[in-house]
């Protein structure tokens, strides 16, 4: 039986249905906009030329002691919401409010550099 995939980390401008299936496992970042306990859900907001925003359902974290305003990592699957909105169904949200956003983003596209070149060199050698 093999483990499915680690969740790679998204930036926040690429969760949408036309670059994420859906039922896939994902990371991604972003400061917690607004939170409705009644209904579970939770909005995160990345800057990025326009303001991007993120549904999380945060069923699976109840009680949450949200702190609007600061910055979540958050891992999940990603769903079909109402309409054609993704929401991502969070296992993990935690807040990381004090984290240096440039560095860790650079750290992101980093960890793809390394990835990319990790595959190119296991393709090779398997041929």
């Amino acid at each position: 039986m093999m483990l499915p995939d680690a969740a790679k980390y998204h930036f926040p401008w690429e969760v949408n249905l036309a670059s994420i299936p859906e039922r896939r496992t994902l990371r991604t970042f972003g400061r917690l906009h607004s939170y409705d306990l009644v209904s579970s859900k939770a909005i995160l907001t990345a800057q990025h030329g326009s303001v991007q925003r993120i549904w999380v359902c945060t069923k699976l974290m109840e009680p949450l002691r949200a702190q609007l305003g600061s910055v979540y990592i958050v891992l999940g699957e990603t769903e079909l919401g109402n309409g054609d909105e993704m929401v991502l169904k969070a296992r993990v949200f935690t807040c990381v409010e004090g984290i240096n956003l440039p560095l860790f983003e650079k750290a992101i596209l980093e960890q793809r550099k390394y990835f990319r070149e990790r595959e190119k060199q296991l393709g090779r050698s398997n041929s």
